[in-house]
């Protein structure tokens, strides 16, 4: 089965993400376990964190179908090492709230260089920085996230996904999540089926479609390898619908998050209806 749901709010607090999900029609869903633009949060309390639990039993919402994600903030290849040291630090504690949620996978953006230090350096602090946490967690996996190459963020590239990968010691917790705009934004052709089949193709042989654990679905706004992130709603932007119809019917994308991040969270709901129309 296909899992299309949509990274929704935690207004009112974390336990309200999975009634979000339900009420759009989600078969998964992403969100932020704290406000992702401050370092710090308060604790989950243990009613929350409770009440969370039961809300995605109610609403069908297994631990493998949710994609928490990180703070923005977050730069775990910082050339600075007091950043780099505060980083870290908050990243351990957002792979800790997802594991104590019961949540078995943490997205993060990769890390940016900041014109300091060369890819090949920043790449091996972030793998340091994904080790460190797992060895400082369990059972939470942490996801990478594809980049559109805005500035100096790494990510933008299947290499450097595979770099991150192959330094990281414990292979099973360890995945990417593959985000459409991002892929395409970052000069990766998906305009067309065959374009698309080509792209994850490339994806298999250079990272391994064994490693992805979940997707964003977005359209973009900017042509083909503008490096620039500017996500359109499905089907209104500059790489169209047939990619979508791509994924809804290719088994390798079965049972993993397929998640909205469209500017216009009210067509979310329609937005779901319509990838799931394109399913043959």
């Amino acid at each position: 089965m296909k899992r299309v749901g949509a990274h929704v709010s935690i207004g009112g607090g974390v336990e309200n993400a999975p009634l979000h999900a339900a009420a759009i029609g989600a078969k998964a869903f992403a969100l932020f376990t704290k406000n992702q633009r401050q370092w710090r949060a308060p604790k989950l309390t243990t009613s929350s964190v409770d009440t969370f639990k039961k809300n995605c039993s109610d609403g069908g919402f297994k631990p493998e179908h949710i994609l928490p994600h990180d703070s923005y903030l977050i730069n775990l290849g910082s050339p600075d090492p007091d950043k780099l040291q505060r980083a870290r630090e908050a990243f351990i504690e957002e792979m800790q709230r997802a594991e104590e949620l019961g949540l078995l996978m943490l997205n993060f953006h990769p890390g940016s260089h900041l014109k300091e230090i060369d890819e090949e350096q920043c790449l091996k602090l972030i793998a340091e920085s994904i080790n460190m946490a797992l060895d400082a967690t369990k059972g939470v996996t942490a996801v990478i996230e594809n980049t559109a190459g805005q500035g100096t963020n790494l990510g933008h590239r299947f290499e450097q996904l595979a770099s991150l990968v192959d330094q990281v010691a414990d292979k099973t917790r360890v995945g990417v999540c593959l985000d459409t705009c991002h892929l395409f934004a970052s000069g990766y052709d998906l305009q067309t089926a065959e374009a698309a089949e080509f792209t994850f193709s490339q994806f298999d042989r250079i990272v391994g479609l064994q490693y992805l654990r979940g997707m964003h679905l977005n359209d973009a706004m900017q042509a083909l390898g503008s490096r620039v992130d500017r996500h359109a709603g499905i089907g209104k932007g500059t790489i169209g619908l047939e990619v979508f119809s791509y994924i809804m019917n290719t088994t390798a994308f079965e049972e993993i998050p397929l998640i909205l991040e469209t500017p216009d969270s009210d067509a979310w709901s329609s937005e779901i209806s319509l990838l799931y129309s394109l399913e043959q």
